[in-house]
């Protein structure tokens, strides 16, 4: 299965993007990584058994492209996180507050922490789209809850 890479685009744009910026801390990389999933999605000539899936393999590449920035020399040095946080329009001001807390987890937390509750993923969809056992998913999920506690508890 195939989709029109538009449709993908209306579909899981913000998707893709909030994964990026969990990773990467940076609005323009977070739109590179986002472009640069779409142009792979489209050199690709994988089949893909559902829709679902290919949401989980964009998503899946975007993590791993969003690594690979953050390691790369330039990246090392450089996080304007804050920018996006004051570009972003909020409902309630405590979302501002979690967001950022996310945003403070360590990478490996809060990577699990925003598929499980901004993409709404169950554990097992987690451990396959990060290539990690379940037990890891959970343990990855319950002390990134603990140190988001301690941060808002802070505040």
């Amino acid at each position: 299965m195939r989709l029109p890479v538009d449709e993908l685009v209306k579909n899981y744009k913000d998707s893709i993007f909030r994964a990026a910026i969990s990773v990467c801390r940076n609005v323009e990389d977070a739109e590179d990584v986002v472009q640069d999933t779409y142009i792979q999605y489209m050199n690709s000539s994988r089949q893909f058994e559902s829709e679902e899936h290919i949401k989980a393999w964009l998503l899946r590449t975007a993590i791993n492209k969003s690594k690979n920035i953050v390691t790369s020399f330039w990246h090392r040095n450089r996080a304007d996180i804050d920018e996006y946080l004051e570009e972003t329009q909020f409902q309630e001001p405590e979302d501002r507050q979690l967001v950022k807390a996310v945003l403070s987890l360590p990478k490996q937390y809060r990577i699990v922490v925003h598929l499980y509750y901004q993409e709404d993923y169950q554990v097992k969809e987690i451990a396959e789209i990060l290539n990690i056992p379940d037990g890891t998913v959970k343990s990855r999920l319950s002390r990134g809850r603990k140190i988001l506690k301690d941060i808002l508890k802070e505040d």
